[in-house]
């Protein structure tokens, strides 16, 4: 933040969010929004880039989002509300930095949302592309109901939907490596993969490690916040980290680099190779679940950022609403719903990971850019981390398939640009 500028006060002239989120409560939701996302749809994409370098892009990607994760649980203790780096970069940054982070993390996750929407609905459904649509639409209205009764029951059900998904992927693990027969060598090297596609499968494994971020969106309802928030962000990265290395490594030891890239659900095919195809009930379970549970936490994320968007005016203010009896922001999670449900039925998703993975990525390059700015108390890190987690963040969004860069810096642009229009016409703090 800049020299003698204060913290964001805990206070302020609208309706505080309750603090009813534990340490456990915090690391249940991120881990939940991050392995939904991860194991069973961000591996084939990357495998398809990076080939044999597979292990080093998820090594570089898992890298930048320590980086980034650091800088995010450092500016979390400092400005411990609703809003993430939306927050962050308009305190640290000025305004201009604040609103593209949260436009950028906005746009981004509601496609995203929509994506682990659809995903849930295919998997349960066995790939009925109408069906999907209308029992994703059901499953966004359901988990929105959930969202909108209070933070603690949103945490009941990540709890409950991370243990499902985790004990599904545990039996898999288990009876593909107990029935295997044939192992083959993962190579640690890069083979005959190329820079850029290492680069550009880092940038696809990062959409698996960004669930972290809802923990610092959920800042203003996490007790003792200073604590919590950044071990909860570090302890769920670091479990995620290690899971995806055990599946990574599984499913180069069974099916190989070609293999992972050539299935649309790699643990159901490394089961297949295994001879132990009844083990795809487990598969399919633990990816609606799964999905589900990334779902439940990209819808929270988006709210809050859509609530913090608002009460500065860079939102309309009637989504700043706080319903009184549940004390979370009703209103932009019901808005954050209806935008959810129309890219379910009009967009195509297959580009989801890309777009997303842009605008995430330019999210934390802005919040890296932020926490150099922290002095004194507030820094817990060097600042040579968060500059690594910046040029690292520019680096693979630049490295992404160049229509999710294209899309993805249109939608930025129109947004930013909207804004300023908006202001010289004097509409935006309306």
């Amino acid at each position: 933040m800049s020299p003698g500028r204060a913290a964001y006060p805990s206070g302020g002239d609208y309706p505080r969010l309750a603090r009813r989120l534990g340490l456990g409560d915090a690391v249940v939701i991120g881990l939940g929004s991050m392995i939904g996302a991860g194991v069973f749809a961000a591996f084939t994409p990357a495998a398809a880039a990076a080939g044999s370098g597979l292990l080093v892009g998820l090594a570089l990607a898992a890298a930048v989002a320590w980086a980034n994760a650091t800088s995010s649980a450092q500016l979390a203790a400092q400005f411990p509300e609703s809003g993430g780096t939306y927050v962050y970069g308009r305190e640290c940054l000025g305004e201009s930095w604040g609103f593209a982070a949260g436009w950028a993390f906005v746009v981004g996750k509601t496609a995203s949302c929509a994506a682990m929407a659809i995903t849930a609905a295919t998997y349960a459904l066995g790939g009925e592309a109408r069906a999907a649509q209308v029992v994703g639409l059901a499953v966004v209205g359901a988990l929105t109901v959930v969202l909108t009764r209070g933070i603690t029951k949103t945490a009941r059900l990540a709890r409950v939907l991370l243990t499902v998904t985790l004990a599904c992927l545990l039996v898999t693990v288990l009876v593909i490596a107990a029935f295997t027969r044939e192992w083959a060598a993962p190579s640690a090297g890069v083979g005959d993969a190329t820079a850029y596609g290492i680069l550009q499968s880092a940038g696809l494994l990062f959409f698996a490690f960004a669930g972290y971020a809802r923990i610092a969106t959920l800042g203003e309802e996490v007790r003792a916040p200073t604590v919590t928030i950044p071990r909860a962000i570090t302890r769920a990265l670091g479990l995620v980290i290690a899971l995806y290395a055990v599946l990574a490594l599984l499913l180069l030891a069974t099916i190989g680099a070609d293999g992972i890239a050539a299935s649309a659900l790699p643990l159901l095919t490394a089961a297949q190779a295994a001879d132990v195809s009844w083990a795809g009930v487990f598969v399919r379970v633990g990816a609606t679940v799964a999905a589900l549970g990334a779902l439940l936490g990209l819808l929270s994320g988006v709210g809050r950022t859509v609530l913090a968007m608002a009460r500065r005016g860079d939102l309309p203010r009637l989504l700043a609403a706080v319903d009184p009896g549940s004390k979370v922001p009703a209103v932009a999670q019901l808005w954050v719903a209806g935008a959810v449900a129309v890219l379910v039925l009009l967009t195509d998703l297959r580009h989801a990971i890309g777009f997303s993975s842009f605008g995430v990525l330019l999210y934390y390059a802005i919040a890296n850019a932020s926490a150099w700015t922290q002095t004194g108390e507030h820094r817990r890190w060097p600042r040579w981390v968060q500059a690594a987690g910046l040029v690292g963040c520019l680096a693979l969004a630049a490295a992404l398939p160049i229509g999710s860069v294209v899309v993805g810096a249109l939608v930025l642009g129109v947004g930013v640009f909207g804004r300023v229009w908006l202001q010289r016409r004097g509409v935006a703090r309306g």
